[in-house]
């Protein structure tokens, strides 16, 4: 189905919407992998339908926009502002537009404070749910697991793997990587409870809404990355190449919503393993993605170095912990 207005009178049909309703069609930027489109009604209402692609990519990529409305159905359980599912129709995904736009630079650090502790706020009450086992509800990479450790170094092999097939340009060989990352795997048996981990929340996909005069945020979107883990895990990207533990207003409204954010050893080698992992799979998809040799080059200088330091703290840390 190629065609974009075929296609939404499609998806709005399956949801219950007269597929006459439609009044207007237009493509949303923004997004890195999914196409997404905005949907609008002839009584004013406004949809978002993001697409799935057709072409290859990493293993973990299969069925996406499954756990990107498992995390909407979270997110609604949380009380956490998102878009809400409409129609989930194989490659096609409805929700409900949420108001605002990408997070910019145009803010006053006063306003910045006050919207990253609503951030952690919202974080923490993401991370109070539960789930019944770990990993992608996707079932990309096998069905739910019943411990941490086993699903996360699923997750961890899967991508190694795709860095191997694709030849992709990492700072250290793959086998180096995977021997450095092995060596902190004890410290993953301390997560006990599944919870909802976005794994995406940069900047770029929380939304500011600024028309009611002071600016709030509009919406957590783009959650096609989650899965059922360990919080520590969302800390990666929304730091992204930096450290949480500096973001001193998100950590106090973390906090005040009930969140848990201790840095000590054990913990600080997770959040070195969850940050290798993400800078992993940004090194490798650059391949399937076919991106230009600048954006290429950036990817390898910008983020080659912070996997390099993420492996240097854990072996750093192991071996001070086998030699003690």
């Amino acid at each position: 189905m190629t065609d974009s207005w075929a296609r939404a009178r499609h998806i709005l049909e399956t949801a219950g919407i007269p597929p006459g309703r439609l009044a207007r069609l237009r493509p949303l930027g923004g997004g890195t992998y999914n196409t997404v489109e905005e949907l609008r009604l002839t009584d004013g209402g406004r949809y978002v339908l993001k697409i799935a692609p057709t072409a290859p990519g990493l293993s973990h990529e299969r069925e996406l926009l499954v756990s990107e409305a498992e995390f909407y159905r979270v997110a609604a359980e949380a009380g956490v502002t998102a878009p809400r599912v409409v129609a989930l129709d194989g490659p096609l995904l409805l929700m409900t537009a949420c108001p605002g736009d990408p997070w910019d630079e145009d803010l006053t650090p006063a306003e910045r404070a006050r919207l990253r502790t609503e951030l952690g706020r919202q974080t923490a009450r993401l991370h109070q749910v539960a789930g019944t086992g770990f990993g992608y509800p996707s079932g990309a990479l096998g069905p739910l697991a019943a411990d941490w450790r086993t699903a996360f170094t699923a997750m961890l092999d899967a991508v190694l793997a795709d860095a191997r097939a694709y030849d992709a340009r990492l700072p250290r060989p793959a086998d180096e990587v995977a021997a450095v990352l092995r060596t902190a795997y004890d410290a993953l048996d301390e997560v006990a409870v599944p919870r909802p981990v976005h794994f995406d929340l940069w900047s770029g996909n929380v939304l500011v809404d600024r028309s009611a005069g002071e600016p709030r945020i509009g919406g957590l979107i783009d959650g096609e990355r989650m899965f059922w883990g360990d919080p520590l895990a969302d800390f990666v990207s929304l730091a992204l190449l930096g450290d949480i533990r500096e973001d001193e207003a998100f950590l106090a409204g973390y906090r005040e919503a009930g969140g848990r954010a201790e840095f000590d050893r054990p913990a600080r080698l997770r959040l070195a393993l969850y940050r290798a992992y993400l800078y992993l799979i940004m090194l490798t998809e650059t391949v399937p993605r076919a991106v230009d040799e600048g954006r290429c080059r950036w990817v390898l200088e910008t983020v080659g170095p912070e996997l390099l330091a993420a492996l240097r703290e854990i072996g750093s840390a192991t071996d001070v912990s086998r030699s003690a």
